[in-house]
Order: C-alpha cells, then structure tokens, then sequence
C-alpha cells in the first residue's frame, strides 16, 4: 500500500510547502493554504511497466489539414480563437461573477449544435431546469433568430469519473464545462475547487480532448484580484486562455485572448448585453463613439488596436483646481502609471499647471486601453479641458508620449488611418517618426508632430496662444 504525506497547497498561486503558514510566501494571500494529502512517488530507480497504445510517428506521415478549424458562426468569437475552433483544443474562460460566461457558452453551444454536431453541456453550478429557462429565453427574445438545437445535450454533473461515461456515451463534438472548480475526481481526497482537484481535472478532460478531436471549453471563476482561481495551474494546461470583461454598469463586454496556441494572442471581440444574450458589435468603434458630444472640452479621439483590429475610443478627461494639497490623479480605462507620466509632460515641457489640478481621465465604453499609442489623446483631452477650448471634433490622435515631450512612432499605423477614414474623421495628427512603408490612406489630412508641445500648438492648446 502506497505511503502518505500531507502538504500544505495555497488555492491561489499553487505554491506547495511541507507545514503550515498563514501567508503563502510566494503570492502573499493570508489564509489560502489548505491542508492536502498526497500518495508518496514510488521509490528511485524502480521501473513502472506501464501498458501503453501511443507510438512514435513521423511527422510527415502525420494526417491532419493544420487549417482544418470548425466553423463558428459567431464572427467575434471565432476573431478571437483565430478563425474557428481547433479540434482537440481545450479553452479556457474567466471572468467576473455576472458578467455573461455562462450565457455566452450557452450560445456558443445552440449555434454550434446546428453546425458541427452534438454538443455536450455540463452545468455544476445551475439545475437543468435553470439552464432551460435561459435558453428559452434567449430563444424568445425579438432580437433572437435561433431555436434550441435538437443536438444539444444538458448534464448537471460534478463527479469527473460520471462526466466521462456520459462524454463516451454521447461523443460530442464540443463539452463545455461550467465550471471547473465545481468538478471534483474522486482519486484526491481535497474539496472540490481546491488545485489539486482543479489540476486533475484539467488534465483528464485535456487527455480526453486530445485523444478524441473534442473541443473543450471550461469555465472558471475568478479571484478577487481578476486573476483566474489557481491561475498558474489552469493556464500552463490549457490551449486557450480567454478573459470576458466589461464595466457591471456598461452593456458591452470585451472577449479578449491572453494564450493562444492556434492564432494570435491579445485579440478582442466585441459583444452588447441584450434580451438577447450576448450580441456582437461587429463595429465596435462606431459603437463607442454614438453617444460622443462634439465641441466639448476635455474630449479627445484615439486610435488604438487590440489585436489587429484598430478601435476608435473618445478618451474623456477633466481638470478641476484641488481643494486639497495633494491633487488626484484618477484613470478609468487607461494605465495609472501612464496618466501620471502624460502629467508630468504637460507639466514639465507644456507647462500647465498640474500640480494645483485634479485630473481625472475616463476612456468610454467600458474599454481598457493598455497600449502607449493613446497617450497624446490622453495629453489632449487633458489640455483642452485646462484650457477649456474644444478639440476640433473631426481629429483623432495617435501616438506615444516619450518623458523629454517627444512623439514616437506607433506599429501599423496605416490599418489605423484608414479605420479613422472609414469613420468620417477628417484629420489625424501622427509623431513625425513614422517610418512610410506605404502611401498614406487617400481622404484624410495627416498632421505631424514631433512632440507634445508642437502637437498642441497645432491645435491651439500651446502655452503660446493659451489666454
């Protein structure tokens, strides 16, 4: 009979030490190390004879068109797979409690029930009774074309070993799993939703993906720090790791691609929340700019890409002078530590006076910009509000602001003009360091600008013809 030894596992990070701490020391969470006990390795040097019916293969002999994806009809979820689903793959889905997982699967499973096969939905977290309820009532809704597919089947399960028999019963083409950290095996003595149940779990359902050409989609719950529950463990199993994102308060959420081993990464598909379920936006930059009021201080229009999509956001900011001695610097939608460089360029080289200010910077629509290339539309807004004169409302801005007040050159700059063009922008004002491959787009005036203070005075928000 095989020994035992017990170890301490933290749930968030998976460190693994041999007694108990309060504070995991590689992630520094309190309280997160939970006793587990373990079946000890078999002795060094011992062979195991393990029967086995995997050969090696020469690559070449190796059927399999690498192009060969199942078609899914949702045009923004098959963007940011890379094109379709990969048979085998597993895919990985994490987001915040309430944000649409569970109802943009559960879409996902009735479309691809009518293309590619039968589809297998595992719920243990809802009755079957719960899941019927809201897909009659996306089916219903007046927005909905679709009806519930005749090859999709529900099973409310969370013993690993009985989802598998139901799995070789049914063979379907795609399982989708909601969630993980509800599967437990019965072989680890730990709770369900613990790592090690999670790691198993993933790893069975991966080997059973791969042996079979079954897509695997698996949801799983977040951290309160936005992180996927036991994120080192799921993220290095899976294939694909995708993060559903958005404001609580906002209708639209975000899809973005963080791994991907069939296409490429950081890729975002746009969807609205609507009787419906979960609606594409294939036009996300006309969607973000339908509510823009023109003329209005303190608004300013950047080009940005995520992926190889180029989106146009109004970044909205305001100046108000501080009560207090220590003015506020505040960032929704855009990265802290950029803002707070963008500031000290307007107040070192432009020389408004920030340090009196409270400055607070809003992107609209719910969308985080991570990308440097929005920081001379972040420097615009926040000089048009200052000087409380608009920006002229058919410019966009794309650049990166360097620390000595330079403009620097942005990646594919001529997919991002001609995205401003399509949108009716007449203008866009561009760091002078571009580098033209190729002509510039036809129907757009193209301003440069080798720094910040040149760019402004271009637009009359210099120190120069301030009043």
């Amino acid at each position: 009979m095989a020994k035992t030894k017990t170890q301490w596992v933290c749930q968030n990070c998976g460190r693994v030490t041999l007694r108990e701490m309060g504070k995991c020391p590689q992630c520094s969470e309190f309280n997160s190390m939970l006793e587990v006990v373990v079946a000890e390795p078999s002795k060094r040097g011992e062979r195991r004879s393990v029967a086995t019916t995997s050969r090696p293969l020469k690559l070449s002999e190796i059927e399999g068109d690498a192009d060969a994806r199942l078609h899914l009809p949702i045009e923004e979820f098959a963007r940011v797979l890379g094109g379709g689903i990969v048979p085998g793959s597993v895919v990985l889905v994490g987001g915040d409690p309430g944000i649409g997982k569970s109802t943009l699967l559960l879409q996902l499973a009735n479309v691809m029930a009518e293309t590619a096969g039968s589809v297998l939905y595992v719920s243990g977290e809802e009755s079957a009774r719960q899941i019927k309820m809201r897909a009659l009532r996306l089916a219903s809704s007046e927005e909905s074309k679709q009806k519930l597919s005749e090859n999709l089947y529900l099973l409310t399960e969370t013993n690993l070993d009985a989802l598998l028999t139901h799995v070789e019963a049914v063979n379907p083409k795609v399982l989708i799993v909601d969630s993980i950290q509800t599967i437990y095996s019965g072989d680890i003595s730990s709770a369900a939703g613990s790592v090690s149940q999670v790691r198993e779990c993933a790893q069975r359902l991966t080997s059973v993906a791969k042996g079979s050409d079954m897509a695997v989609f698996l949801i799983g719950h977040v951290t309160k720090e936005g992180a996927i529950a036991g994120p080192r463990v799921l993220e290095h199993i899976v294939d694909t790791v995708l993060y559903l994102e958005g404001d609580r308060y906002q209708s639209y959420r975000l899809l973005r691609g963080v791994k991907n081993r069939f296409g490429p990464t950081m890729e975002v598909g746009v969807f609205e929340m609507r009787g419906a379920g979960m609606v594409e936006v294939l036009n996300p930059s006309e969607a973000f700019l339908a509510e823009r009021m023109v003329n209005t201080p303190g608004s300013a229009i950047a080009v940005t890409m995520e992926g190889t999509r180029p989106i146009l956001v109004e970044v909205q900011a305001l100046a108000n002078p501080s009560p207090f001695g220590n003015p506020r610097r505040t960032a929704n939608g855009v990265d802290f530590n950029r803002l707070l460089l963008t500031t000290a360029v307007l107040t070192r080289r432009i020389g408004l006076k920030l340090f009196e200010q409270d400055i607070f910077v809003n992107v609209v629509g719910g969308l985080q910009v991570e990308e440097p290339a929005a920081d001379l539309a972040v420097a615009a807004a926040i000089a048009s509000s200052v000087r409380d004169r608009a920006v002229p409302a058919d410019m966009a801005f794309v650049g990166e602001v360097g620390l000595s007040g330079e403009l620097r050159a942005v990646s594919q700059i001529n997919v991002r003009l001609r995205e401003a063009a399509k949108l009716g922008f007449k203008k866009v004002l561009i760091p002078k360091t571009v580098k033209r491959n190729e002509p510039f787009p036809n129907g757009i005036e193209i301003l440069q600008a080798r720094s910040v203070h040149e760019a402004l005075d271009l637009i009359g928000l210099s120190r120069s013809t301030s009043a």
